[in-house]
């Protein structure tokens, strides 16, 4: 690969820090500090302890990332190290250690150096775990390999002769040289193709090397000419490179025993790029590449996902997106070239113009031909985007959308609206907490406890309030602990109802219990005024009371003796929280809308969760207090007519 002295000695030295009785240290004073701080960035990307192996994978490739984009030698390194782990591979015992590591090869290392150009890497990484993952598949398809081989003996020298004379004939100097392709290339294929293995034939390919670009294309002629080309299959990656800057003309053509062929045509220099890569144009001085900065833009598109998205997993289910898809080339009106992954959208293709065409794109153009947004793209055509200062991503583009830019660009968006959202409604419930304890809340200490939730703004707290995943009470403790006496108190208070024979107070008509016992409404089917109820005997608690069709009261079955008639009695001054279930279109205002609701209504929300979200939707359980049945049925209703709306029922367990 031709790489530098400091690349060399990183790569036999990467183990020792974590293996050996060595420091950075000593590294660098008998190395230097380049070799010391590469050292450092290999060591540092195995040093993930304690998670999942799915968040180990994604972290450990977010560290990938962010090594590479300081010094590209970290790479190389770390995949010679993944190759020489692949080819021992086999020493390890545990078939599950080896698959998975195997997976992980295939699915984030193979692809990175596919991208990086390095063919000799990403080739011997995709065969080796292919061989793990589907060994009996790998079996078959060399089978068959070995069949088509013995049956057309020789002619691959043969094609190769016939190539040789037809370009040298010309005057022409060139190099031809001809291979069976790959088990798991050919497998990619028949999945992509919907081949099976009887319809397997095009294995062979040919690699013709000549002096100048104008010689492909005078090669391309003469091979077409001498061979009949199959339609669909030429390609021309040198007017138009791969994002790696990988560049050749590809063509089939149909060769001697009517056998489908793939011929490749490129000069030196471009063969040099397509073995070697990155590699074979970087100046390690620098640390940059000799050739057009945009040969490997790919890269930095990778390292700007870093900050946009908000985890380890989402930066790798993003970056897989780029990585594995093959590309369109369109235009924007004033000419410039706009490479996107195969299925791109005309919203992908805002995202690449940029990120604030992306957020404020309206409508679309291609080809001069008004367009939906979510319209895929095809190679050469000519796209406007139309924007709108006023218009906003929609979370339903991300079902669309076919890059990771793309994606990270709409979730983050979505996120911040639903975070403004959802702090709105966490404050309101802090600051009626503090209310009901006569005291106020402190921005003081409530900046001064972020830390310890584990956010960094005001903001983020209150919509964990809001999601239910903080309590307000856990809030309160932290920030005023004096208040946890009449915070308990306040909580009594409202959960335990008193029959004290007071006036306006008894909340309900109790026959054949003592006076002063305490009840309790049940949290399992949070009963309201209107609904048939009956009550329970619990020891140290009291009367529970629940809803007569509550699941919970299968349990009693078997003790009569603990059931008691109750019913309401009319008491308009006290509220009863019934709980529903809420399923709202993901979209930005759509919980404020809902709370908008529930309070012209007359209802109060005391107690919100989220119990599911997805790209299209997420469910609330919430908990409304409300006078009677009557009131949270005219509640139900009119939620249930709102645009943002999807569902909504009462929970009663």
């Amino acid at each position: 690969m031709h790489l530098d002295t400091d690349t060399i000695i990183t790569a036999l030295l990467h183990d020792t820090v974590e293996d050996c009785d060595v420091t950075l240290q000593d590294i660098s004073a008998q190395f230097g500090d380049e070799v010391s701080s590469l050292v450092d960035g290999v060591t540092k990307l195995s040093r993930i302890e304690n998670q999942s192996p799915d968040t180990r994978q994604a972290e450990n490739f977010r560290k990938l990332m962010v090594a590479l984009s300081q010094d590209i030698r970290v790479l190389l390194v770390k995949l010679a190290d993944r190759t020489h782990n692949m080819q021992t591979i086999n020493s390890i015992g545990r078939l599950e250690k080896k698959e998975r590591i195997a997976r992980e090869t295939i699915e984030i290392f193979a692809p990175l150096a596919e991208r990086l150009g390095i063919t000799q890497f990403q080739t011997e990484l995709e065969d080796t775990s292919f061989n793990i993952l589907y060994p009996e598949m790998r079996e078959s398809i060399q089978n068959r390999l070995e069949f088509l081989a013995a049956e057309s003996e020789n002619i691959i020298p043969r094609i190769c002769q016939e190539l040789q004379s037809l370009i040298s004939d010309a005057g022409i100097e060139c190099q031809v040289s001809g291979r069976r392709k790959s088990a798991y290339s050919i497998w990619r294929k028949m999945q992509h193709r919907q081949m099976s293995m009887d319809q397997l034939a095009d294995i062979m390919a040919f690699r013709i090397i000549v002096p100048t670009i104008s010689h492909c294309y005078s090669a391309l002629g003469m091979v077409h000419t001498h061979y009949p080309m199959v339609m669909g299959r030429m390609k021309d990656y040198i007017s138009t490179p791969k994002r790696n800057g990988y560049r050749s003309i590809h063509t089939g053509v149909i060769g001697p025993l009517n056998r489908r062929i793939e011929i490749q045509i490129r000069t030196a220099e471009m063969h040099d790029l397509a073995e070697r890569g990155v590699a074979a144009h970087w100046d390690y001085k620098t640390g940059r590449s000799e050739k057009s900065e945009g040969s490997f833009g790919w890269v930095q598109e990778l390292i700007s996902l870093i900050d946009m998205n908000s985890g380890a997993d989402e930066f790798l289910e993003n970056t897989k997106m780029d990585m594995y898809a093959d590309q369109v080339f369109c235009f924007t009106p004033r000419g410039d070239l706009i490479g996107l992954p195969a299925g791109a959208t005309a919203v992908d293709f805002a995202f690449a113009v940029h990120s604030k065409v992306g957020r404020h794109c309206c409508g679309v153009e291609i080809n001069g031909k008004i367009r939906q947004l979510a319209s895929e793209l095809n190679n050469g055509d000519q796209v406007l985007i139309k924007t709108d200062p006023d218009a906003k991503p929609k979370a339903e583009w991300e079902e669309f959308v076919a890059t990771g830019r793309a994606r990270s660009a709409i979730r983050r968006f979505v996120r911040e609206e639903h975070l403004a959202e959802f702090s709105r409604v966490g404050r309101a419930l802090l600051e009626k907490e503090y209310r009901f304890h006569q005291a106020a809340l402190k921005e003081t200490a409530l900046n001064a406890s972020l830390s310890s939730f584990k956010v960094s703004r005001t903001e983020e707290l209150f919509a964990l309030i809001a999601e239910g995943k903080i309590s307000v009470s856990e809030v309160m403790n932290r920030l005023n602990p004096e208040l946890e006496k009449t915070q308990k108190s306040g909580q009594n208070r409202r959960k335990e109802i008193k029959s004290k024979n007071k006036e306006g107070s008894d909340t309900f008509n109790i026959t054949g219990m003592n006076p002063g016992m305490a009840l309790h409404v049940a949290n399992c089917c949070h009963p309201v005024p209107g609904d048939k109820i009956i009550g329970i005997l619990t020891t140290g608690k009291g009367l529970t009371i629940h809803f007569r069709e509550c699941m919970t009261l299968n349990k009693y079955t078997d003790v009569p003796e603990l059931w008691v008639k109750v019913d309401w009695k009319r008491n308009d001054k006290k509220r009863f929280a019934g709980r529903i279930q809420v399923t709202l279109l993901n979209e930005a205002g759509a919980l404020a809308a809902l709370t908008t609701i529930i309070a012209q209504q007359a209802g109060n929300i005391s107690y919100m969760q989220i119990s599911k979200r997805t790209s299209d939707f997420f469910t609330l359980l919430l908990d409304v207090d409300v006078a009677n049945l009557s009131q949270l049925k005219s509640i139900i209703a009119v939620v249930r007519t709102n645009q943002y709306v999807e569902s909504v029922e009462r929970v009663m367990i």
